[in-house]
């Protein structure tokens, strides 16, 4: 049961498994509605810190991943591979 030689190459994913944007958007929109009902229910003040840190967080990961996108579209020699920039 010989199946022949073996590509070397890699197939490509999909576009819509290797897109960052709908997982980030959905991270931030999660962290935007938990600090909001953390803001609402009285009982859960202890967690607006956290809540509010998701957002810090989730704000720098989204300015760097426009930073490299920017630098991908501009075409530095040091930008990421990978990051589509439709």
């Amino acid at each position: 049961m010989d199946a022949g030689p073996v590509s070397p190459e890699i197939p490509q994913l999909p576009r819509f498994l290797v897109d960052p944007r709908p997982v980030v958007l959905a991270g931030f929109a999660a962290w935007a509605l938990a600090t909001v009902l953390v803001w609402l229910v009285p009982t859960w003040a202890d967690a607006r810190p956290v809540c509010v840190m998701g957002l810090v967080v989730g704000g720098l990961g989204v300015s760097i991943y426009l930073a490299q996108r920017r630098s991908v579209r501009r075409g530095d020699k040091g930008a990421q591979v990978g990051i589509d920039t439709d």
